[in-house]
């Protein structure tokens, strides 16, 4: 069923139909990436461990018996189980290596070369191969060798210190740098194929998690750009809560919106709608728009709780919906699930599954631009599509149960 759907891609002509994928990697940025490319039109194998596979598949919460997290990362692949610690699993991944596009790994540094998978033999086996590495902190540097985690990344980047605002520093609530990597990762093999297409060259990508957030961070560095340049008395861009017309307030029914309110002319429509026209300043300027407003801030931010105090959240959010102004309510994740802008751009769409029954998916936004398969394959079973792609490799009914038995692909 999985290759009548990767066969279906390529009549459809995806942007990546007829491009082949081995998925190495595990957790978040390699199979997020190797996702985006299967939404494209990629075949897709994924592999893993016998007996455990991927350790994503172990987070929780579960739908009844699969992770969620795990199904969100891995659709629109086939899972083929290997052991690549035994010579007889290697033998198995180069063959696929060798008939593939994109090879993704995130191995710690060092690792694929042991288990015979790294860029040299891939290139040996596919002289055009493009090879992807996913770490935390790349192939050199004085941190390559520490484990990639979204924490320490977002760390030593700056991100968790701006983002405190002067304050205590907190764990943050998104994993920017497994999804920065991810999204470096797929920028850099799209245009690695598109300049194959040209001159034929292989290419490796060294992305890492620390690299392709540090990248985003160009305006919580802006500051100490500003004074390694020489300027030390610049004034910081003010983004962290310290802007009273860019911060959270609390409703009259104890719950929290969302208010950015920077540009002049809609902090004026704000005003004007809130019966304050006093608070429009006739000289604010646009270097006014990200800072923290001097001695008027204490006067906006009174103001906006006042007002946004004086009414339950939902009927604050209904009148700032008709006035067009950016008011949005802080929702929690079944009330995101339930927003009705979701629900307008269609971004929750409902599948299959063949053990845990209709299970909901998020949307690729690439979707409605016809760029992505519509009809997704849900996340595969490990080792689900074990005898399709061995069969598709070449091996045979008896190396297939010989293979079988000595637990090379899990029984």
């Amino acid at each position: 069923k999985r290759h009548d759907m990767a066969q279906s891609k390529t009549e459809a002509r995806l942007p990546l139909a007829g491009v082949r994928v081995v998925d190495f990697s595990r957790l978040l940025p390699g199979p997020w990436c190797t996702q985006m490319l299967g939404d494209l039109g990629a075949e897709v194998v994924k592999v893993e461990q016998p007996g455990a596979g991927d350790v994503a598949r172990h987070n929780p919460p579960s739908y009844r018996e699969s992770s969620v997290y795990f199904n969100s990362v891995n659709r629109n692949k086939r899972s083929l189980s290997l052991d690549l610690s035994k010579p007889r699993g290697r033998e198995v991944a180069h063959r696929l290596i060798a008939r593939a596009d994109i090879v993704i790994e995130s191995f710690r540094r060092g690792v694929p070369a042991k288990l015979g998978i790294d860029y040299d033999t891939a290139r040996k086996l596919k002289p055009d191969i493009i090879y992807c590495s996913i770490t935390g902190f790349g192939q050199t540097g004085a941190y390559a060798r520490i484990p990639g985690h979204d924490l320490v990344v977002q760390a030593a980047t700056g991100l968790i210190a701006a983002a405190a605002n002067g304050g205590t520093a907190t764990v943050p609530g998104f994993q920017a740098g497994d999804y920065a990597a991810a999204a470096y990762a797929t920028i850099g093999i799209l245009a690695a194929l598109n300049r194959r297409r040209d001159t034929g060259m292989p290419c490796y990508i060294d992305t890492s998690m620390f690299d392709s957030l540090f990248s985003m961070c160009n305006i919580v560095l802006t500051s100490g750009m500003a004074h390694i340049a020489g300027n030390r008395g610049a004034q910081a861009m003010e983004v962290w809560g310290g802007n009273p017309r860019y911060s959270i307030y609390t409703a009259q029914d104890g719950r929290a919106v969302a208010v950015s309110l920077l540009e002049a002319r809609i902090w004026k429509s704000f005003c004007d709608l809130i019966g304050r026209p006093d608070l429009v300043s006739a000289d604010e300027s646009h270097s006014d728009r990200h800072s923290s407003h001097g001695e008027r801030a204490a006067i906006y931010r009174k103001a906006i709780q006042d007002y946004c105090g004086s009414m339950p959240r939902d009927l604050l959010i209904e009148k700032m919906l008709a006035a067009d102004i950016p008011i949005s309510p802080v929702n929690s994740a079944d009330e995101a699930l339930e927003d009705i802008h979701v629900r307008d751009r269609k971004l929750i769409e409902w599948v299959e599954h063949p053990l845990e029954g209709r299970i909901p998916q998020i949307a690729n936004p690439l979707g409605v631009s016809g760029l992505t398969d519509t009809q997704r394959s849900v996340a595969p079973a490990l080792g689900a599509d074990n005898d399709a792609i061995l069969s598709e490799l070449g091996f045979g009914d008896a190396e297939r149960a010989s293979l079988r038995s000595d637990n090379i692909i899990g029984t």
